[in-house]
């Protein structure tokens, strides 16, 4: 995995979900389709500008894997109304704006332990 951009690049052998239109009138997404689709809200999170100087600078990296765990616990911050949550998976901390899924900040077990700015904490 690396961050480009501040998106997220995936290995060529990850797979990923592909979305599945289905046709409505004359072709075109149907409004129902649309609307389920933006409220679902199944986008991925993005890094921000921050993070990413953060992670790239503390050599942190994360796998797939540990990308769903967070995207999962994302989700459920999400469920429990929290807006800015600490997530931590494995060693590594990131502070994430839940609504707009955006890491804020990360950081590995090796720096500072003081987390400001969060409503909420997900375990994952």
């Amino acid at each position: 995995m690396r961050i480009y951009n501040n998106n997220i690049i995936l290995p060529e052998n990850v797979k990923t979900k592909t979305h599945k239109s289905s046709e409505g009138l004359n072709g075109a997404n149907s409004f129902q389709n649309i609307f389920n689709s933006k409220f679902e809200d199944n986008s991925p999170i993005h890094f921000s500008k921050h993070a990413s100087m953060r992670l790239n600078d503390r050599n942190v990296s994360l796998s797939s894997e540990q990308i769903k765990r967070v995207e999962n616990g994302i989700h459920k911050a999400s469920q429990k109304g929290i807006n800015d949550s600490l997530v931590l998976v494995d060693d590594i901390a990131l502070v994430v704006n839940v609504k707009n899924k955006v890491v804020i900040t990360a950081m590995n077990n090796e720096n500072e332990n003081i987390f400001t700015n969060i409503d909420g904490a997900v375990i994952v």
